[in-house]
């Protein structure tokens, strides 16, 4: 199993592991359906309340897709299998509230799941990045989920940069991305504490708030999440070239901000 969980029943707060740290908790496609599983089960249980998501071993927190994956695609120009599409909780029709506590570096695919968060909460020394250009890949599904939480510029500057530029927990904080910062270790630590006070308010109160908050924005990003598969697929290199630039990234330098 890659994924830890763990619920308090006395906070009625669980909380979520990606448990792949020698991976940097990058997920494989046995771990994207025990997320998938996880948030499926959560809506059944009553005695969660609030829910916590982080990564294993303090060096990341996820760093999106194992890139020893092979995902089989259909031959259909017109259809993409996206492994990760269903890790969130939104995906999984889960409202009960989810925060995301991150500690090292959160990039590419990890959006996914911070994009499906009520909110974040980071160490100082986490890190954020967007891979995808510098890998000949379109950024999509994570571009239009932090493009709900940070100003256009900064989510254009990010998906743009790919690998050159990691922002800092405190640049993500003043964008809007980050709602606190924590000292180093402190992440998990900050987020079930928010957790357990949530949880304590009356349920039905607090999952129609998520609703009504994420109705507010969710017709935008519904229309936008629709382009996505076809700028993918058209904008994608193949698979071998991208290989080739994953190969060679050696260790080319980046600049945090």
């Amino acid at each position: 199993m890659a994924l830890r969980t763990e619920t308090d029943k006395e906070t009625g707060v669980a909380l979520v592991t990606l448990d792949r740290p020698e991976k940097h908790n990058a997920i494989d496609l046995a771990t994207a359906a025990e997320l998938s599983a996880a948030w499926r089960a959560f809506r059944f249980d009553d005695g969660v309340r609030a829910v916590v998501v982080t990564g294993a071993g303090g060096r990341a927190f996820c760093t999106g897709i194992d890139r020893g994956v092979e995902v089989p695609q259909p031959s259909s120009p017109y259809a993409i299998d996206d492994p990760l599409i269903a890790i969130g909780p939104k995906a999984n029709d889960l409202w009960k509230p989810v925060i995301a506590a991150v500690e090292g570096m959160a990039c590419g695919g990890a959006f996914y799941l911070l994009g499906e968060a009520e909110f974040v909460i980071a160490s100082k020394e986490a890190t954020f990045f967007d891979p995808h250009t510098t890998y000949g890949m379109v950024s999509a599904y994570e571009a239009i989920s932090m493009a709900q939480r940070m100003p256009f510029g900064e989510v254009a500057r990010m998906s743009l940069m790919g690998t050159a530029e990691r922002v800092t927990a405190q640049r993500a904080y003043e964008t809007g991305l980050v709602s606190e910062v924590t000292a180093p270790g402190g992440a998990v630590a900050a987020a079930l504490r928010a957790a357990g006070v949530i949880a304590s308010y009356p349920t039905e109160a607090v999952q129609g708030t998520v609703r009504a908050v994420w109705s507010a924005k969710e017709a935008a990003r519904a229309q936008a999440m629709a382009h996505a598969p076809h700028l993918i697929a058209l904008g994608n290199l193949p698979p071998e070239r991208q290989a080739e630039l994953f190969r060679g990234r050696g260790g080319s330098g980046f600049r945090t901000r």
